[in-house]
């Protein structure tokens, strides 16, 4: 164990959990609907519903925000909805030992910039092992900045360099929290970077951490 960091936070899609379930919202779930509700075929459906989604952007809250969508698109009620879609939620095959063996030694948090009711079904199954859960475009209306970590520090009490932080996003897991001096690790699973420093999966990182030196 380190002892300097005392926090290590996870990101949750692509880092804990696949974007399978999610991929199911946005691209199947929401499609289908509005297909039924338009009376067009699926592959119709998708190009328009794709369409408003690249109109917004993923630097506006809007498009983290699914009951956004359902209202904009008249489809009812969202978290009904994602209700059915439970069984695409899939953990990556070392989420949980990483999750028990860290959480023996450092106290563990979840920094998300998936909105809480997403979390909500993501994190069923293991939130347990995490004393907070952070979402940055629920709770602090914006996505993954630097004040959003600065902000996030403060409420668990402690420095930013008393914090190690683990996610796929290079920009928002990497960038942005290294900038205020969080230990960062950027987790490419697929090798797509290149960068021979990041993490491959998540049994990489107990090692790396009681490595840093301070």
């Amino acid at each position: 164990m380190n002892a300097d960091i005392k926090v290590i936070s996870f990101d949750v899609e692509g880092t804990l959990v696949t974007t399978e379930f999610s991929y199911a919202i946005w691209f199947e779930m929401i499609p289908q609907r509005y297909a039924v509700r338009h009376g067009l075929e699926f592959e119709e459906a998708t190009r328009e519903i794709r369409k408003a989604y690249d109109s917004v952007g993923d630097q506006r809250l809007e498009w983290y925000d699914v009951q956004y969508w359902f209202t904009r698109f008249d489809l009812g009620r969202a978290d009904i909805a994602m209700e059915m879609f439970q069984d695409r939620v899939n953990y990556f095959p070392e989420t949980s030992r990483v999750l028990q063996r860290l959480g023996r030694d450092y106290k563990l948090s979840v920094a998300s910039g998936s909105p809480r009711p997403f979390l909500k079904h993501l994190l069923r199954d293991i939130e347990h092992n995490f004393s907070s859960v952070f979402s940055s475009t629920t709770d602090f209306q914006q996505v993954k900045t630097a004040d959003f970590y600065r902000s996030m520090c403060r409420r668990l009490g402690v420095e930013p360099g008393q914090v190690a932080h683990v996610g796929d996003n290079l920009q928002f897991d990497f960038n942005e929290p290294a900038s205020i001096g969080i230990y960062s690790f950027h987790l490419d699973r697929e090798g797509e970077t290149g960068n021979p420093a990041a993490l491959r999966n998540l049994e990489q990182l107990a090692g790396l951490l009681d490595s840093i030196k301070v």
